[in-house]
């Protein structure tokens, strides 16, 4: 079953740029993790940067969730971030078009 994840960063004021910066050799890391199929950033206009994910199974996310990838993500980010990050897992619930009803 695929999973669909948001992940939202909190940066430290005046430091987007740097911690968006700073997010890129982690990404790359996990892009390569087996069930990944997508893992991207974007700047979301509430000051955020917010992570949109999506796995192949809720196992492989599990394993995602204690690698060294995400240990690598975690470090790089730790000194431009105000608080911990907000994640949700979401299970799709298709609508319309496979195109264009599902993450």
């Amino acid at each position: 079953m695929t999973v669909v994840v948001t992940a939202v960063f909190y940066p430290k004021p005046g430091r987007k740029q740097e911690l968006a910066d700073a997010m890129r050799r982690g990404i790359e890391a996990v892009q390569s993790e087996k069930g990944c199929e997508l893992y991207s950033i974007h700047d979301a206009e509430d000051g955020t940067i917010t992570m949109i994910e999506k796995w192949s199974s809720v196992e492989d996310l599990d394993v995602h969730g204690d690698s060294d990838q995400v240990k690598i993500l975690r470090a790089d980010v730790a000194d431009l971030v105000e608080k911990p990050g907000l994640v949700t897992r979401m299970t799709p619930i298709p609508v319309g078009s496979a195109e264009q009803g599902a993450v």
